[in-house]
């Protein structure tokens, strides 16, 4: 990540992406480390229960999987298999990196979708703590690969885990290096395959194995109406005076696999759409969400700030809004 330089501020908009240059000033309760602060949280058991229970994938089900971001994992597999410190082919690389996503996201076969929030987290530490609006809720798990706070996720925003192919380049080479490190310990190829695979819940029961298998034997259909975004747009954005690069993240308009939406699918509740940026403050940098009001019905914007590094659980900053701009569509404070 480029650090800010003087008054130049990098950001990418939930869902988004992006470096720009401004000279506005925060103000007090701006997004960042000021405002109301949530956490004192952690992991929740029955999150790691649930998402065990639901990981085995519908049997004889065709394995879909978006195009676009087919093409990222094979690229970032095939790289990472060919700076291996052992014998792994990139079609194994691929597979390896393929197998936890429909456990953790599309126990049905369908493509996962990019865009999928965890709705298994439903702490209090994770929700407004003003209770502006039920969709007020910053869900520690995202994309594909449910990149979570907690680990593999805590230096990525939501923006990075939603793209598949950002989130593909960091996924492919964590999975292979963990390959690689069991089987030069002496494991088998299938306890390798199970090491690397060991921080995801719903591999745990050995449901990931079972689609690599799959994967072996029939191989992949690819949806090409499943974007690398999986629904998420991009857009462009200012937000106190700079302007933006940004990504728009709205649950309804999810692409591939969308069981995640329900309202009765998790405890947790369903996000309204917001947008969200990397935004830096005193030298720290934060994942900021940021809900409009007429996305979320609450009174006011609101922005849940998380310092990069730190799990969303433990401590979220929330304060009110009013600066954001879509000057895509012209919405917010234009």
């Amino acid at each position: 990540m480029v650090k800010a330089q003087r008054n130049r501020r990098l950001a990418v908009v939930l869902v988004a992406f992006g470096i720009a240059a401004g000279t506005a000033t925060p103000v007090a309760l701006a997004a960042g480390g000021d405002g109301t602060i949530s956490g004192g949280g952690g992991p929740n058991p029955n999150a790691e229960r649930m998402s065990r229970d639901r990981g085995w994938v519908v049997p004889f089900a065709p394995l879909h999987f978006g195009a676009a971001a087919y093409e990222a994992v094979k690229t970032a597999a095939s790289t990472a298999a060919g700076k291996a410190d052992c014998g792994i082919s990139a079609t194994a690389a691929t597979y390896l990196t393929l197998s936890p996503t429909w456990p953790e996201v599309s126990p049905s076969g369908a493509s996962p979708s990019p865009m999928t929030l965890s709705r298994y987290d439903d702490q209090t530490s994770l929700a407004d703590p003003e209770q502006r609006a039920e969709g007020l809720f910053f869900n520690p798990g995202v994309g594909i690969w449910q990149l979570d706070s907690a680990g593999l996720g805590a230096k990525e925003t939501a923006a990075t885990a939603i793209d598949s192919s950002t989130a593909a380049a960091t996924m492919a080479p964590h999975m292979v290096d963990e390959y690689c490190s069991a089987i030069n310990s002496g494991s088998s190829e299938a306890q390798a395959r199970a090491a690397a695979w060991g921080p995801w819940n719903a591999c745990g029961s050995g449901a990931c194995e079972d689609v690599y298998q799959r994967l072996e034997a029939d191989g992949v259909t690819k949806d090409a109406d499943v974007d690398r975004y999986g629904g998420a747009e991009k857009r462009t954005c200012t937000f106190e005076g700079a302007e933006y690069d940004c990504l728009y993240v709205d649950p309804s308009a999810a692409q591939g696999e969308d069981a995640w939406t329900a309202p009765d699918y998790g405890p947790a509740p369903l996000p309204a759409p917001f947008y969200a940026f990397t935004y830096e403050e005193g030298g720290v940098d934060y994942e900021v969400r940021y809900w409009m009001k007429g996305d979320s019905g609450a009174s006011t914007d609101v922005s849940a700030s998380r310092e990069l590094g730190v799990d969303a659980r433990s401590k979220l900053s929330w304060a009110e809004e009013s600066t954001l701009c879509d000057t895509t569509t012209g919405t917010g404070n234009c």
